[in-house]
Formats: C-alpha cells, sequence, structure tokens
C-alpha cells in the first residue's frame, strides 16, 4: 500500500532525481498514464459498475453516467424481470434502420449505438417507460494530492510504481537497460495483477473454502 506523496518520492529516489526536474506535476502526469494503462489492459472487477435508468417513451436517448467510459452490455428489463440483451450497432446502422423517431415508429428497441460521448441512441424508438441495465466500466478518481489514495495505491503499488518509473525514465531519455528493466518489472507486476483477478473470477468460498481461525469453546 502506498499513497500520494510516497509513490512521488519513491519515483524521483527510483530515478535519482529530485523535485526541480521531476515536478508534482510532471509525476502527475506519469501517474495518469500509468493508471489508463492498466484500466484498458486489465479487465478488473474494480472497474465494473451496473446502473438502472427508465426509458423515456418517445424518445431515442439514453444519458450515459458521469463516470462512464465503456459500455458492457445494456438490457432491457420487463415487468417479470425477463431481460433481453439489445445488440450494439453503429450509429450509422441505427440512423438507417431507424430514420423515422417520432411515435408512429416507436416500437421495443432491439439496437443501441454511440450518439455522443454522453449519449446512447436506442431503435427503435421507445413506445413505452421500459427499464434498462447498463453495465460499464468506469473510471475511478486517479491518484492525485486532492486522492491520496485509491484502490491502485491500495491493491496494486508495485504495478503503479514500476508504470510511474518507467514513464519518468523515458521522460528522462534514461539508460537503455533500466528502460528495459523497468519495463520487464512493470509487465511481471501487470502479469501477477491479472492472474490474481483471474484466480478471484474462478473461485468462491463456497466451493474452495476460505482460511478460518479456530475458536476456542467457552464450554468445557
Amino acid at each position: 500500500m502506498t499513497d500520494f506523496s510516497d509513490l512521488v518520492d519513491n519515483v524521483r529516489n527510483y530515478t535519482e532525481t529530485d523535485s526541480s526536474v521531476l515536478t508534482d506535476a510532471i509525476i502527475q502526469q506519469f501517474i495518469d498514464s500509468t493508471e489508463d494503462k492498466v484500466r484498458r489492459t486489465v479487465d478488473l472487477n474494480y472497474y465494473r459498475r451496473y446502473d438502472t435508468a427508465t426509458l423515456t417513451v418517445n424518445n431515442p436517448f439514453l444519458p450515459l453516467p458521469g463516470d462512464w467510459e465503456a459500455t458492457r452490455y445494456l438490457q432491457l428489463i420487463d415487468a417479470n424481470d425477463n431481460r433481453t440483451f439489445l445488440i450494439q450497432k453503429d450509429i450509422s446502422f441505427i440512423n438507417e434502420f431507424a430514420p423515422d423517431r417520432t411515435s408512429s415508429a416507436a416500437g421495443t428497441p432491439k439496437y443501441y449505438a454511440m450518439y455522443d460521448q454522453d449519449t446512447h441512441m436506442l431503435a427503435p424508438t421507445p413506445n413505452a417507460a421500459l427499464t434498462v441495465e447498463l453495465a460499464y466500466t468506469y473510471k475511478p478518481p486517479v491518484l492525485s494530492s486532492t486522492t491520496t489514495s485509491n484502490w491502485m495505491s491500495q491493491n496494486a503499488p508495485n504495478v503503479l510504481l514500476y508504470g510511474c518509473v518507467l514513464e519518468a525514465l523515458g521522460y528522462l531519455k534514461g539508460p537503455a537497460d533500466m528502460i528495459q528493466y523497468y519495463d520487464k518489472m512493470y509487465n511481471k507486476s501487470l502479469k501477477d495483477l491479472a492472474s490474481y483477478e483471474m484466480g478471484r473470477d474462478r473461485r468462491d468460498e463456497y466451493r474452495d473454502g476460505v482460511i478460518r481461525i479456530p475458536l476456542e469453546s467457552r464450554n468445557p
């Protein structure tokens, strides 16, 4: 486990520099870049979120949550909790499939597409106030001077450290052998994180048990 100040100090120590060379603002760029790479490389459960919403009749647009980064799936849920996946298409398909967005052409949506960075568009246009569930990847707060601790710093500190050191060496035009070494260390720690996450997905306490500490009985 580490926090923002520890990480900043470690990056400077590992690269044998000080704050006049690697300012907090510059190291913040390394942190941003590293967390972004990890989020796009490893499918962590931590980055998954779910949101439900009620569609507006005769309105084909579905606003996305403020922390949305990518859609995993979109489902319709009826009154009996029956679920139907909507099929993802591009906006050109949506416009061709459902050029008429008025109530006369409304129906049960079958498809969705990105309309803009904040909105999905559905087709056909909803003819009822249907419930939808959105599963998505969200972008959590990045480690910073204001967010001094986050999931990455608590659960994958080596990934964060080696990733930032690697970014720093590239910025400083460091020796090729050092860049190669920290690239190897970063990828190893990233692989370990992915393996740990995969292992968690494949087991549960019911099937595999959980370590338990025997309790001393109060009765003789």
